[in-house]
């Protein structure tokens, strides 16, 4: 049986992590769902490494939503570059799915860019260690998360 972590934050204003449980039970089976919930940001690569490390979690989601202002952006760019480096100590993915706060135009709009983003990276998760044909079916078609594609490109 394979693990799937979810490490979230209370400081975002969605809860993401519902959101991936629920997706990923659609989703498919042969796997468990751990969940690790952390006060911020630059909490997430320690929770994401003992999700992998401790429970042996073969993938994990890393959930948070980066305030607008500006040391909310070095912070959440300090959290990627944390997350890059576990993933690199573990040898394991860590899908970091951040929705900043300032993307969305109002709370509405907040809410469905994170739930969406959120479902559609759980989608990609579940298809990193069960399906990746599914992932290089779609190399460079411009998929993007919480948004329209942005589609392919050719040469002419």
């Amino acid at each position: 049986m394979k693990l799937i972590g979810i490490a979230d934050t209370t400081f975002a204003r969605y809860d993401m992590g519902k959101a991936a449980i629920d997706e990923l039970g659609k989703t498919g089976t042969g796997f468990r769902i751990v969940r690790y919930t952390v006060p911020g940001i630059k909490d997430l690569p320690v929770a994401c490494k003992k999700l992998i490390e401790e429970q042996n979690c073969d993938i994990v989601m890393a959930l948070g939503m980066p305030g607008p202002m500006e040391k909310d952006k070095m912070c959440a760019h300090e959290a990627s570059t944390g997350l890059i480096s576990t993933q690199l100590m573990t040898n394991k993915h860590i899908i970091e799915v951040f929705v900043h706060i300032d993307e969305a135009e109002n709370d509405r709009e907040l809410a469905y860019l994170a739930d969406t983003r959120t479902r559609e990276h759980a989608i990609n998760a579940y298809n990193l260690i069960f399906s990746p044909e599914k992932l290089t079916a779609k190399a460079g078609t411009g998929q993007r998360q919480g948004f329209e594609d942005a589609g392919s490109v050719e040469m002419r």
